[in-house]
């Protein structure tokens, strides 16, 4: 299918109206509605279309007394640009700007920005089609963490640690949140992913993250295994986990893009500034982010702020009153003086357990011990004191 009307009845058919049409190709309103409605009457499905030749096409919706023009040579040298173009513009800082200033450089008397623009738009459209995806207010939220990272310097020594960059998205109205963590680890992750929920002030129907396995513990295309913890953390805020699929790009589309807008706003913001700890480096990246979310959306008269505001915001979910504490668990032996010892702390059990295998199941204020099933006791965690003992018994500090 490769002439101008294949592809016009191409895009109609991938759900691309007839304005963007008419822009696209540069032809006028009533010749694309003439090819719509002589597709539309012809009742052949989109299938078929797409497999019958391009000049069995013109013979069925063609114009015998439309006139054809011969490309221009500026058009040709363009055209046999644009796949090269089209390649570069998926890398990390490369804009049409860039490459309109990169091609007049080379052709001073070539195309205007808006016609060098245009092409490139329909070559893109024309070789790579894709389906418009309808977003839900409150529906989703897509995170995933930027490949770059970002650095910290340490003020004293002047060792340089790289850390990690989160990035989330609400589809419906493109409401971003980024901010610097130390790793991708789960309790990272999961602090992350709270930090943007109370940014958002509400909860989303669902989490939907790449497959990483402080997310997903084992990837499957029908049934993935979501990681215990982060499973925990959905639960504690009433959503769900909706992990992309592998090797399906388009399934995070939208957040790998808004990782490139935070390549082009928030990490440019920040190129040369130097930064010793971990929260003036996030107090800089919300103030960035804050500018880039005020600034209006491309071909709309909102920014991503007002549009959350309008019609996302009210449809999310109220958060729950306290925050979720992530509780870890290790299996240990009751000593013979009847205690369990965590991170150099000691804590008592019933004497009937001596000898015992047991689990400490344990967040930063409280501690379960269980044997089997059965709770044994429950302590409050205090890192200043060496023996605690349970209900009742004696303490003695350190």
């Amino acid at each position: 299918m490769t002439t101008k009307l294949a592809n016009i009845l191409h895009c109609y058919a991938m759900g691309m109206g007839i304005k963007g049409i008419s822009t696209t190709f540069e032809l006028s309103r009533n010749t694309v509605r003439k090819y719509v409605r002589l597709f539309q009457e012809s009742n052949i499905p989109i299938e078929q279309l797409l497999s019958i030749p391009g000049k069995r096409l013109e013979e069925m919706f063609g114009s015998s007394g439309e006139r054809e023009r011969s490309p221009s040579v500026r058009q040709l040298e363009l055209e046999a640009l644009l796949p090269d173009y089209a390649a570069r513009l998926t890398r990390k800082g490369v804009t049409i700007k860039s490459l309109y200033e990169e091609y007049r450089g080379e052709h001073p008397n070539g195309f205007r920005h808006a016609s060098f623009g245009a092409y490139l738009q329909r070559y893109r459209l024309v070789s790579r089609p894709v389906g418009h995806v309808e977003h839900y207010a409150a529906d989703q939220l897509y995170i995933d963490f930027a490949g770059d990272r970002l650095q910290i310097i340490d003020e004293q020594t002047g060792e340089v640690r790289s850390v990690e960059v989160f990035v989330a998205i609400l589809p419906c109205s493109h409401y971003t949140y980024c901010e610097a963590v130390w790793s991708q680890k789960k309790e990272d992750l999961i602090k992350a992913c709270e930090n943007a929920l109370h940014f958002y002030g509400g909860v989303p129907m669902a989490i939907v993250p790449d497959n990483l396995k402080s997310a997903v513990t084992r990837s499957n295309h029908n049934e993935p295994v979501i990681n215990e913890d982060f499973a925990a953390f959905a639960e504690h805020y009433g959503c769900s986990i909706y992990p992309a699929r592998v090797r399906h790009p388009k399934d995070k589309a939208l957040v790998e893009n808004a990782v490139k807008l935070m390549y082009k706003s928030v990490y440019t913001d920040l190129e040369g500034l130097m930064f010793h700890d971990l929260e003036s480096l996030n107090a800089s990246i919300i103030q960035s982010l804050s500018r880039f979310n005020e600034r209006k959306l491309t071909g709309r008269n909102q920014s991503r702020r007002q549009l959350f505001e309008e019609v996302e915001k009210d449809y999310l979910r109220t958060l729950p009153s306290v925050r979720y504490q992530m509780k870890e668990r290790k299996s240990v032996t009751v000593m013979r003086n009847s205690y369990v010892t965590l991170r150099k702390h000691h804590y008592s059990v019933p004497k009937e357990y001596v000898g015992k295998r047991v689990d400490i199941v344990y967040d930063a204020d409280t501690l379960d011990i269980f044997y089997g099933l059965r709770l044994v006791t429950t302590h409050h965690r205090d890192e200043h004191t060496l023996w605690l003992h349970s209900e009742g018994g004696t303490q003695s500090s350190r």
